[in-house]
């Protein structure tokens, strides 16, 4: 498929870019632009990174004879990545991004570069990245670096789901190394790809998990015997914040048709777990939908440095590779995403806590039964994690390149923390559900609503009625699992 010239959160959720091409205009542009590039290097002018070092050595000239040799010493050394490895969603998404961004045809590269990176997308040749190594400025350069060693045939991928030196998978798919020319090493290392990926891939599941969050609530609260009167629609009216009265329209439509909404209810009021679910899930949503513009401006611009304007004749030196955006909205959305768990963990509080006519624990024959107690210390934990790990990274910096980069972005450790926050979330949100689904059985012959029942079916497919303790771990793991579908 041909990327468009401009990626969407919606295109890149339905998972539409299984294969990649460069459009015609997309090759039109990156060749006029090199053409543009290669005229240039004949006025023998000084262009940062392109004919001298890099950072604060940018003063140090480069003769033409060396510039091949300067941009493959570039990413060579800068690929000094450390720490786990990039899991291969994230590397897709990064070489998925930086073909589109080179595509832009402002980074003075070939086209056959691109065409390359493309190539590893579309047979799996995903290079082994490594998280630690970005300061969120300058581009993600330890990061892109090893993403782009494969290039010419250095560093290590994994292909066909076996680790190798890309050597072998290029030799496996009958490709040969492309030796780098001038300018391109720079494109290549320049860029906010690792960032764009990590918070790419946190903010889709993050918008999934946000939707489940709502039929989880609503789940719990018929498990809870909880009004829906909180979800009225007068209520939102004078308020009118989007997340906050979309959350509190779908929880009333999952809820409709519930016969246990019917029944008399005792309590004047619920806790505010129950009740502030449209404000509390809402002001998430409203927070996505913000970082989700800040998102599809980055993953649509050109963001290394510096850019080739061939269509106004100049090579300006810039700081588009400066991640400030995507660090700031990173922190905000784990921030956002953490509030859904802490707000789901006390909902599983509340429903082992032995209330409203139901069993302590959840434990049909409590005492003997410890039921869900140690379910909900494992929600508190995860939550108690992610508030540590929602310290925000952006308000931090350091001088780095002998003070050349004197304030970075640190988006990279934003983005990272971000996916292990996300990743929290789903975990906490499958113990609610978990505990829920044994709740709403304890209110049997009773029944929820019919989209609440069909959700119930499906996950008693994956993950029984607990009558009795059993090993817990394996339900839970199967509930986390079923949360990575489409509510």
């Amino acid at each position: 498929m041909e990327l468009p010239e401009h990626l969407s959160i919606e295109l890149l959720q339905q998972g539409v870019y299984d294969n990649i091409a460069l459009s015609a205009a997309a090759t039109g542009r990156i060749e006029h632009n090199r053409a543009y590039l290669e005229e240039v290097l004949k006025d023998g002018k000084t262009h940062y990174g392109i004919n001298t070092g890099f950072g604060s050595l940018c003063n140090v000239m480069i003769g033409d004879h060396e510039l091949e040799q300067l941009q493959e010493n570039l990413v060579c050394s800068h690929a000094c990545g450390m720490g786990d490895e990039v899991p291969d969603e994230i590397v897709r998404l990064m070489l998925l991004l930086k073909v589109h961004g080179l595509s832009q045809g402002y980074s003075g590269v070939r086209t056959q570069i691109v065409q390359r990176l493309a190539e590893f997308y579309n047979k799996g040749i995903l290079p082994v990245v490594y998280e630690l190594g970005s300061l969120g400025a300058s581009g993600d350069l330890a990061p892109l670096a090893h993403l782009c060693l494969p290039l010419f045939g250095k560093g290590e991928v994994r292909y066909k789901g076996v680790k190798m030196p890309a050597a072998e998978a290029l030799k496996a798919e009958g490709l040969e190394p492309i030796a780098l020319a001038a300018k391109e090493g720079l494109a290549l290392l320049n860029g906010t790809q690792f960032m764009s990926a990590y918070t790419t891939w946190s903010l889709m599941r993050s918008k999934q998990l946000l939707e489940w969050a709502d039929v989880i609530g609503a789940m719990s609260a018929d498990a809870f015997y909880a009004k829906n009167e909180p979800f009225q629609h007068p209520i939102h009216r004078v308020r009118p914040h989007k997340g906050q009265i979309a959350t509190a329209q779908r929880i009333l439509q999952l809820l409709e048709g519930s016969e246990i909404q019917r029944l008399h209810k005792a309590q004047v009021q619920d806790p505010y777990s129950f009740r502030c679910m449209p404000q509390v899930h809402g002001a998430s949503k409203d927070l996505a939908d913000t970082v989700t513009n800040v998102v599809e401006i980055e993953i649509n611009s050109v963001t290394d440095n510096p850019i080739v304007f061939h269509d106004e004749g100049a090579i300006m030196s810039g700081g588009n590779f400066h991640g400030q955006p995507l660090a700031l909205h990173a922190d905000f959305l784990a921030i956002a995403m953490a509030e859904i768990g802490n707000i789901s963990e006390r909902r599983t509080y509340l429903l082992v806590s032995g209330q409203r006519g139901l069993p302590p624990f959840l434990a049909p024959n409590a005492g003997l039964n410890s039921g869900f107690m140690i379910a909900q210390y494992t929600a508190a934990a995860i939550v108690s994690q992610n508030k540590q790990y929602c310290t925000p990274a952006s308000v931090d910096s350091i001088v780095s390149s002998n003070g050349q980069e004197d304030h970075v972005s640190m988006g990279a450790n934003a983005a990272t923390k971000l996916r292990r926050v996300v990743k929290n979330v789903q975990r906490v949100l499958a113990i609610e559900l978990l505990t829920a689904a044994q709740g709403l059985e304890l209110r049997r012959p009773h029944k929820s609503s019919p989209a609440i029942e069909k959700v119930f079916e499906e996950l008693r497919k994956v993950a029984s009625f607990m009558p009795e303790d059993n090993v817990l771990h394996d339900k839970l793991v199967a509930a986390e699992r079923f949360l990575d579908r489409n509510p």
